[in-house]
């Protein structure tokens, strides 16, 4: 039975290297992954996903996906896997349809994201992921002090950004894994503070 999955971790944990890594098994076996990212999220360009170690992947955008396949999925026999790479920037309504999917034609969906945004609030996506999943895996990573971190900061000028939009695309240069105690006290460490 197809199960939908949501496998979150803080920024550096790896989710998309991980999601290419099970793409690739899919292809070793003659099977067919379908890989995915929301349309919005464009930094290594709209057709490529691409993790921090140097795996990259073409996708489609999930747009594209739903839009080109609803509401018949004519194709679907010849999907043995989804795979979702920025999951938080699905949805609710979307990641609905990708439930609907696993329930009604029997295709895994493996959802790759952050579970909250820099101020620790859930993404919608991931919320409505966090609520449907039928399987919840954590992605980790370490703060700066070696502890598990489940929290990114913004940073900006060396210090930990407080307000703003929920969504600004960035990487390494923008955001740092955090545990919670430091995330709660703002301390983002020495490597940004250099």
């Amino acid at each position: 039975m197809a199960k939908l999955i949501f496998r979150y971790g803080a920024m550096d944990a790896s989710k998309t290297a991980n999601a290419l890594m099970v793409r690739f098994n899919y292809y070793e076996r003659g099977m067919h992954a379908v890989v995915l990212k929301p349309g919005m999220e464009n930094r290594d360009g709209d057709n490529i996903i691409k993790s921090r170690i140097g795996l990259s992947a073409e996708c489609e955008s999930v747009e594209s996906f739903l839009e080109e396949r609803t509401p018949d999925f004519k194709d679907a026999d010849e999907i043995d896997c989804i795979i979702i790479d920025e999951a938080q920037f699905l949805s609710v309504a979307q990641v609905d349809q990708f439930a609907w999917i696993v329930d009604n034609l029997n295709i895994p969906v493996i959802c790759y994201g952050l579970r909250t945004d820099f101020l620790g609030k859930a993404f919608p996506g991931s919320a409505r992921l966090l609520e449907l999943a039928d399987n919840l895996e954590e992605v980790p990573t370490i703060c700066w002090c070696g502890h598990k971190a489940r929290f990114q900061a913004r940073v900006c000028n060396g210090k930990m950004v407080t307000e703003g939009e929920q969504v600004a695309l960035g990487g390494n240069d923008m955001y740092v894994s955090l545990c919670r105690k430091h995330f709660m006290n703002g301390e983002i460490g020495p490597a940004f503070l250099k």
